[in-house]
């Protein structure tokens, strides 16, 4: 990593410190629940026109679309960070801070990376550098739950030149999401007629059919190519104690990081539920609500190089070694699609996807100069 770049960005982070903070005092008491991101993305449209962002859109899927330098440049360099919480206030969220930390739902799963990507894109918005290819910022919707990366999703499919390259920023220092895991998830219902507890007994009952099911479906048997797993997560049914339960669902998923192995256990869940379906006497239905890809096949030079700049980012501004991890972020989506990809953490915190989800303050000075030394990969010469 250049050593005035690494001074450069501490210098800047160091600067915009008690604003880094102010922003995310803002961001993170908006509202943000997945598939209802407008409200946090027209605070993010506004306020990067305020920092002189002249071409700023939200699309579609609610995507907000910030392009440095210029759109006829042959590809696309993309950097984002997502806008939705796993939560599903929409209404202000209860925010509070001591001396050390800040404490909010999804203050650091996904807000605080967040606002360490748009103090970055400030310093652009700033400075002006010339630069190697079209940057493309984006504070991207549906990451979450049955979001099924749909802001992602959206933005590589409308594309307008090819995409090059994603960051995406998401978690904690100092892990790099070097493997994506994909996901398959799926509602399984079944129905049956159901009656009375005493005068009925004997006939089906949706929850035990239901439960022979989920059985089933962790007895099966799991590829050994890569690691499978499989997890029930959800149950509903019946409705009260003296009734036979007419109908019953539960929501089930298959993640692996392999694409091949996700295909294999879905056809076996498919055979599955086939087969529970025969029965005169059951219906069982399956659908499918949500899916998260695996890599395809990428460059695997090209996916050193990327994972070579956030490792040597966080040295330089944390003085550890990145922790290479697999997980399921936005890089699925371009890795998937064969485009190199990365997810890096910009903060310190802990308990993600509780109500007491906290960031440690100081860490957003460092995140702030670890995304804007990932961005600074494609200033030309010695602007940055």
């Amino acid at each position: 990593m250049d050593v005035d770049e690494t001074c450069t960005a501490l210098e800047f982070a160091r600067e915009v410190r008690e604003e880094s903070l102010e922003l995310l005092r803002a961001i993170g008491r908006i509202g943000a629940p997945t598939g209802d991101e407008g409200r946090r993305a027209e605070f993010v449209a506004s306020w990067l026109r305020d920092q002189g962002a002249t071409d700023v859109t939200v699309d579609e899927a609610r995507n907000v679309i910030c392009v440095l330098g210029e759109r006829s440049a042959p590809g696309r360099a993309i950097f984002s960070a997502h806008t939705d919480v796993v939560f599903p206030d929409t209404g202000e969220l209860p925010l509070s801070e001591d001396e050390e930390n800040m404490y909010a739902p999804g203050i650091g799963d996904d807000t605080a990376c967040l606002v360490t990507l748009l103090m970055a894109t400030k310093w652009f918005l700033r400075s002006r550098p010339k630069l190697d290819t079209c940057v493309v910022v984006v504070a991207n919707s549906g990451e979450e739950g049955l979001g099924n990366l749909r802001g992602t999703k959206q933005l590589m499919r409308e594309a307008t030149a090819p995409v090059t390259e994603l960051t995406a920023l998401d978690a904690h220092f100092p892990e790099v999401v070097t493997e994506a895991v994909g996901s398959m998830r799926y509602r399984v219902s079944v129905h049956t007629q159901g009656g009375h507890s005493w005068k009925n007994w004997g006939v089906p009952n949706a929850i035990e059919r239901l439960s022979r099911v989920v059985c089933a479906l962790y007895d099966l048997p799991r590829p050994t190519e890569a690691r499978t797993t499989c997890n029930v997560g959800l149950v509903e049914g019946g409705t009260t104690v003296n009734s036979i339960a007419s109908e019953a669902s539960c929501l089930c998923e298959f993640r692996s990081t392999s694409e091949a192995c996700l295909q294999e256990m879905d056809e076996r869940l498919r055979d599955l539920v086939a087969r529970a379906d025969a029965r005169d006497d059951t219906e069982v239905q399956l659908s499918v609500i949500g899916v998260r890809p695996a890599a395809g096949d990428v460059s695997e030079s090209a996916e050193r190089r990327l994972t070579r700049r956030c490792d040597e980012a966080i040295q330089a501004v944390l003085g550890v070694r990145a922790r290479h991890v697999s997980s399921s972020t936005d890089a699925n989506v371009p890795l998937s699609l064969g485009v190199p990809a990365v997810c890096v953490g910009t903060i310190a915190g802990g308990l993600p996807h509780t109500r007491d989800e906290w960031i440690r303050k100081a860490s957003l000075e460092q995140g702030v100069a670890v995304a804007l030394l990932l961005m600074m990969a494609h200033v030309v010469g010695d602007e940055g």
